[in-house]
C-alpha cells in the first residue's frame, strides 16, 4: 500500500506488471466478471430503477474522473496529459449526452456511439492496457482504470440490454460524423501540445498500432489506423447484428 496514492512519476521504475501476465489477466477478468453480474442484477430490476440506474452511471463517471483530477492535483500532478480527451474520455460526454440531452433522438444518436465506439475503445483499453507498465495493482489510478473502462462497457451494454438502442449499420453515419468532428480538433491539440490523446501522435507500445507503426512508420501508420478503426466499427456492426437476429430468432 505504500504506493497506492501516488503518481507514475512518483513510483520506482519496475513496480508495474506485465501486459497479459497473471495481474492484468485476472484484473481484466475480474473486472468483465462485475459487469455481467451487474447487467444481470439489473434486468431484474423495475423498469423505474433501470432507468434510475441509466442516470445514475454518466453522473458517476462525471464524479469519478473529477476525484481523479482533484487527486493529481493534490499530488502536484495534473497537467495537460489528464485532460479527458482519450477516446474512452469521449464516453464522459456521450453518456451524458444519451441520458439527458432533451431532443428525442439523443439517445438513438448517442446511445450507438457508445455501443459501437465507446464499448469496443474500453475492452481495448482493458486488453491492451497502457498503465499496468507504470502502476502497482495495489494503486490507486490502476484500480481507477479498470473501474472506469468497466463502466464504459457496462452502460451501453444495458442499453442493448433493454433495447434502448437499435443498432444498424444504416446507422454508421452517426459514427463517421462524430468522429469527423472530434478527431482534427484533438489532431491538432496533440500536435501543439506534444500529448498523445487518440493516440494520433505516436502509436501506444505493445498494440496493433505499434504493429502498424513497424512497417507503415510514423505518421504513415495512421492510414492503417484509420482502416483499423473502421473494421472494427464494422465488426461491432456485425457481431451486434448477429446477435439481434439470434435473440429474434429465440
Amino acid at each position: 500500500m505504500e504506493y497506492f496514492w501516488k503518481q507514475q512519476d512518483d513510483i520506482p521504475a519496475g513496480m508495474g506488471y506485465p501486459l497479459f501476465g497473471k495481474e492484468h489477466i485476472a484484473s481484466t477478468a475480474v473486472t468483465l466478471l462485475a459487469v455481467v453480474i451487474l447487467i444481470c442484477i439489473f434486468r431484474r430490476c423495475s423498469k423505474k430503477t433501470q432507468g434510475r440506474i441509466r442516470k445514475l452511471i454518466p453522473v458517476f463517471i462525471v464524479l469519478l474522473e473529477a476525484f481523479k483530477d482533484l487527486f493529481l492535483v493534490s499530488v502536484g500532478r495534473f497537467g495537460r496529459w489528464y485532460l479527458p480527451l482519450h477516446v474512452c474520455s469521449m464516453g464522459i460526454y456521450v453518456f451524458f449526452f444519451c441520458e439527458f440531452l432533451p431532443f428525442k433522438n439523443a439517445k438513438k444518436i448517442f446511445g450507438e456511439i457508445a455501443l459501437v465506439l465507446i464499448m469496443p475503445g474500453a475492452l481495448a483499453a482493458l486488453i491492451f492496457p497502457d498503465w499496468t507498465v507504470y502502476y502497482p495493482v495495489l494503486n490507486f489510478i490502476n484500480l481507477y482504470a479498470y473501474v472506469w473502462h468497466g463502466l464504459l462497457v457496462l452502460y451501453p451494454l444495458l442499453l442493448l440490454t433493454k433495447r434502448e438502442v437499435h443498432p444498424s449499420l444504416k446507422h454508421i453515419h452517426y459514427i463517421l460524423i462524430f468522429l469527423v468532428v472530434v478527431v482534427p480538433p484533438i489532431y491538432l491539440f496533440d500536435k501543439k501540445y506534444n500529448v498523445n490523446y487518440f493516440f494520433v501522435n505516436w502509436p501506444e507500445r505493445d498494440t496493433p498500432l505499434a504493429w502498424l507503426a513497424s512497417f507503415m512508420g510514423n505518421p504513415g501508420y495512421l492510414i492503417g489506423y484509420g482502416i483499423l478503426a473502421l473494421l472494427v466499427i464494422l465488426v461491432v456492426y456485425l457481431i451486434l447484428y448477429i446477435f439481434a437476429h439470434n435473440k429474434n430468432g429465440d
